[in-house]
């Protein structure tokens, strides 16, 4: 009897999806996508751990931390691969250094699994702290061109392994004729610009007074979003609040357009479920979006911090119909990419050569 192979077993270290964001998503799917698979044994350590100190700011900040810190001690040695999701600035310090030590500890095998659209700035802006730790992980992934090209810059070798998207939940709907109902998918932070949304949507309800926008998110700038609606005399907006990834699809269904205006970008998962799902999208040209999306092809793009460019593209699609079905088709057809189907080999091939 042929004994069974013994299954690789990889940490993963991320944000659990108490914060929903791309980090948290991508790695949840990632867990769940092998969690069958005969070849690696996945289990999760969240760098966000509950704590009973959830409303008490400081203490929550120190046993968060605590509890991360045993857990990686406890967790990491039972790994053969630590992989680590991680982000720029201080998040690299509180949520990818303790990691990285503890693996170095052990002799475990490391994988930088770098999300960021801010690399840049990072590597430059935080030279004592960045590179030379990104140099020692074994291996590092990012899941964009973009980003291959940035970490070039700065002699960092990195290979683009792209986010998916589980296409069977995001199922494409066909738009034979497109209604002025838009969708804003970004967390309320400075750098996604939800504030350009709805001053581009302003623009766009001067065209069109029954437009309808959808704004899912939550964050920070939550309060002043809602004051900029007001004070703009934007009618029929709808802010939906955080939704849940699994709610996510029902949300696409029920809009033509996406709108994004972010000023820092990678590769957002949402445009990706945008692709999906059949929803043309039309966003300011940010960072790795032109690696993703090709204007008048797969999307309508426009230069970054030009809000009144972003209603013009987005009134042209309601306009033009042979427009929109070309975009869309385009877009579904370059989804495929961003399927499981296609990521899982090279997610293998990643641990499979490290674990050797």
């Amino acid at each position: 009897m042929k004994a069974q192979k013994e299954k690789i077993k990889i940490a993963i270290v991320a944000p659990s999806l108490r914060v929903v964001g791309g980090q948290s998503i991508q790695s949840q799917r990632l867990i769940d996508a092998f969690a069958t698979d005969e070849n690696v044994e996945i289990f999760s350590i969240p760098n966000n751990p509950e704590t009973v100190f959830e409303s008490i700011k400081i203490l929550r900040t120190i046993f968060t931390s605590i509890k991360f810190w045993l857990s990686l001690f406890v967790k990491i040695p039972q790994s053969k691969i630590v992989h680590i999701f991680s982000s720029g600035t201080t998040s690299y310090i509180i949520s990818t250094f303790p990691p990285f030590f503890i693996a170095k500890l052990f002799c475990k095998k490391t994988i930088l699994h770098y999300h960021t659209g801010e690399a840049e700035t990072h590597l430059r802006d935080w030279k004592l702290t960045a590179k030379p730790t990104m140099k020692r992980f074994d291996k590092i992934i990012v899941p964009s061109q973009f980003l291959v090209d940035v970490f070039a810059k700065f002699d960092l070798k990195a290979e683009a392994i792209f986010n998916f998207v589980e296409s069977e939940k995001f199922k494409f709907r066909e738009r034979n004729s497109l209604q002025p109902v838009f969708l804003s998918n970004r967390n309320f932070e400075a750098h996604y610009r939800v504030s350009d949304v709805l001053r581009a949507f302003r623009l766009i309800q001067n065209r069109f007074p029954g437009a309808k926008l959808l704004v899912a998110g939550a964050g920070s700038e939550e309060k002043l979003l809602h004051q900029l609606a007001a004070e703009l005399k934007l009618e029929n907006v709808e802010f939906l609040g955080r939704i849940k990834p699994s709610e996510m699809p029902q949300v696409y269904e029920k809009a033509d357009i996406y709108l994004n205006a972010s000023i820092v970008d990678n590769m957002p998962l949402s445009f990706i479920e945008a692709f999906a799902a059949g929803t043309p999208i039309v966003s300011y040209a940010t960072g790795g979006i032109p690696y993703i999306c090709e204007h008048n092809e797969t999307a309508l793009l426009v230069e970054t911090k030009d809000f009144e460019a972003l209603a013009r593209e987005a009134i042209r699609l309601p306009e033009d119909k042979n427009l929109a079905k070309k975009i869309i088709a385009k877009a579904q057809q370059e989804s495929v990419k961003y399927s499981w189907e296609n990521v899982r080999e090279q997610w293998l091939e990643t641990y499979r050569n490290l674990s050797e």
